[in-house]
């Protein structure tokens, strides 16, 4: 299976809403190994995460209390998770001329009673970051384990309350929609990225990771 296999619901959903839901795209086998990889990796290696970019970015606990990593290309699970995602880079390029750059992301672990606030992940006109993505790896979840992907839209309205299933993809215009992360009742692991265009200065890919 590759990104393609759901490409079609992608780009309809992403041209007619500006975001999509899509169960199952990940794979089961990648999607264990990629849980099971980000539950033995050390905790001293997990980051505080925080909000804002660059010399902005400060540690805001009212805001957001997961903890994060960033993916690299070496070890194999993130490798593949890499290479998969790059293919739908492709693929939305080909179609909908976005003129997306790359990629970056990283592992979010959210420890029972952890949350994100509302927020929006990229300002108009004043970052790179064009599509956001969220890749879930837990099984077996309930609704009563909290954790829900919440999106909004105009005037606060609720467009979509996501449940963090193993394998679904959200994707949906990083500057565009509001949304949050209910606080979660068990551990969650998500990855979540950015597909970025290149908004460089004399080679300067502007703002940085």
């Amino acid at each position: 299976m590759t990104a393609l296999t759901h490409i079609d619901h992608i780009l309809d959903s992403l041209s007619d809403k500006g975001y999509c839901i899509v169960p199952n795209f990940l794979p089961k086998e990648m999607a264990g190994q990629l849980f099971d990889h980000a539950n033995a990796i050390p905790a001293q290696h997990w980051n505080t995460a925080a909000i804002g970019r660059a010399e902005q970015q400060t540690i805001n606990t009212l805001v957001r209390t997961d903890r994060i990593l960033w993916l690299r290309k070496e070890p194999q699970p993130e490798h593949d998770y890499l290479k998969l995602m790059d293919e739908l880079r492709v693929a939305i390029n080909r179609d909908l001329f976005l003129g997306l750059f790359d990629y970056e992301c990283h592992f979010a672990h959210y420890p029972k009673g952890a949350f994100y606030k509302k927020h929006l992940d990229a300002f108009k006109g004043r970052s790179n970051r064009r599509l956001t993505t969220v890749m879930y790896l837990n099984e077996n979840w309930t609704d009563s384990d909290g954790g829900q992907l919440v999106i909004y839209g105009e005037r606060g309205k609720v467009l979509e309350t996501v449940k963090p299933e193993r394998g679904t993809l959200v994707v949906f215009l990083s500057e565009k929609f509001v949304h949050e992360v209910l606080r979660s009742n068990r551990d969650r692991l998500s990855i979540t990225g950015w597909f970025r265009i290149n908004a460089s200065v004399s080679g300067i890919v502007d703002p940085p990771r």
